[in-house]
C-alpha cells in the first residue's frame, strides 16, 4: 500500500468532513504535533494514516476499541498487503493520539515495534573512490565526495548553504540537522583544494546543491537520482544509496582509528548505541593493553 501526495490530502478532508468529531479532534493532534516540533514527515504519516483509520470506523480514533484496532491492523497486513511502514506509522500515532486524549493504558496495548537488527550497507575505501570518479558533471562528483566526506544526511546536504562553509577553520556548520540541532563537521582538505573551482564551474547561488532553478535547493529524488546513475557506472554491486556513504563515513573513520564517541558526535546522534552500530561493521584491529609509562618513555608506540 503506497500513497502520494494527493492521496493525504484526499484522506485527512474526507475525514474532517465524514467522520464526527474528528475535525476537532484532528485540530488538538495537529496543534501538539507542532508544538512538540515534530518533523513535516511525521506530521504527514501520523495524519494520513489516522484518518484512514477513523474513515474505516467512522469514528474518531479514541472511540474505537483496541479489538477493533488490531483486527483492523491485522486485515491491512494479511489481506490488504499493508506495508511495514504504513503499519509503524498507524501504531506510533495512535499510541501520539492516545496519551494526547489521557488513555495511556490503550497506549500501552498497542503493538509492539521490533526494531529490525540489521547491519548497515558500507562501501569499502576503493569503492568509495570509483563511485566518485563515475559521474561526468562536476556538480555530481562534488555532492558525492563532500556527502561522504562530512557523513552528512540527505536534507543536511540539500539545506547546506555556500556561507556554512568555512574554509579557514576547515569546517561545515550543519544547522537544524536532526533533532532540530546545530553541529559542526570537519572539511576535508581535499575538498577545500576543490572548493573554489566548484563555485566558478557551477555557479551555485545560495545553496551548494540548486536544483535547475538556481536559489533553489536540490530535490531528494535528484540526488538520488544522482547516485544511483553514478553506482551504474561502477563495478559496485551492493545496494547503494545516499545513506550508504554516510555509514561508510563512520565505519571508515573507526578503521582510521577515530575514537566512537567523536564520530557520534561528528555523525549528530543523541544516542551512542545508535553510534556503535558500526564497531560491528568495521574492521578494527584490536590493540594490546599496556601502561602507559611505556609509551611514556618510548617502549610503546
Amino acid at each position: 500500500m503506497t500513497y502520494k501526495k494527493k492521496d493525504y490530502y484526499t484522506t485527512l478532508s474526507k475525514a474532517k468532513n465524514m467522520v464526527p468529531g474528528f475535525r476537532e479532534a484532528f485540530s488538538r493532534f495537529e496543534e501538539r504535533l507542532v508544538l512538540d516540533q515534530c518533523s513535516k514527515s511525521m506530521f504527514t504519516n501520523y495524519s494520513r494514516n489516522l484518518a484512514h483509520l477513523a474513515l474505516h470506523f467512522g469514528r474518531v480514533p479514541h472511540e474505537i476499541s483496541v479489538e477493533e484496532i488490531n483486527g483492523y491492523l491485522y486485515r491491512l497486513t494479511v489481506h490488504d498487503n499493508l506495508s511495514i511502514s504504513f503499519f509503524k506509522q498507524t501504531v506510533f500515532g495512535l499510541r501520539f493520539w492516545f496519551r494526547l486524549f489521557d488513555m495511556e493504558s490503550k497506549a500501552l496495548q498497542m503493538p509492539v515495534i521490533k526494531k529490525e537488527q540489521t547491519l548497515p550497507t558500507v562501501l569499502s575505501k576503493e569503492e568509495c573512490k570509483e563511485l566518485f570518479a563515475s559521474p561526468r558533471s562536476l556538480k555530481h562528483k562534488f555532492l558525492l565526495a563532500f556527502a561522504y566526506a562530512g557523513g552528512l544526511r540527505m536534507n543536511e546536504l540539500r539545506m547546506l548553504k555556500i556561507v556554512d562553509v568555512d574554509l579557514q577553520r576547515k569546517q561545515v556548520h550543519i544547522r537544524q540537522g536532526k533533532g532540530k540541532k546545530d553541529r559542526y563537521v570537519i572539511l576535508a582538505d581535499f575538498i577545500v583544494t576543490r572548493f573554489q573551482k566548484y563555485l566558478d564551474e557551477v555557479k551555485p547561488v545560495k545553496y551548494l546543491f540548486e536544483g535547475q532553478t538556481p536559489g533553489d535547493v536540490m530535490g531528494e529524488r535528484s540526488i538520488q537520482y544522482v547516485i544511483n546513475e553514478a553506482v551504474k557506472k561502477t563495478t559496485i554491486q551492493k545496494e547503494v544509496s545516499m545513506h550508504t556513504l554516510r555509514h561508510s563515513f563512520a565505519t571508515h573513520l573507526l578503521e582510521d582509528g577515530v575514537d566512537i564517541y567523536s564520530i557520534q558526535r561528528l555523525l549528530g546522534h543523541a544516542d551512542i548505541r545508535t553510534t556503535i552500530v558500526y564497531l560491528h561493521v568495521a574492521q578494527v584491529i584490536p590493540k594490546v593493553a599496556h601502561s602507559p609509562l611505556d609509551s611514556l618513555y618510548g617502549f610503546k608506540k
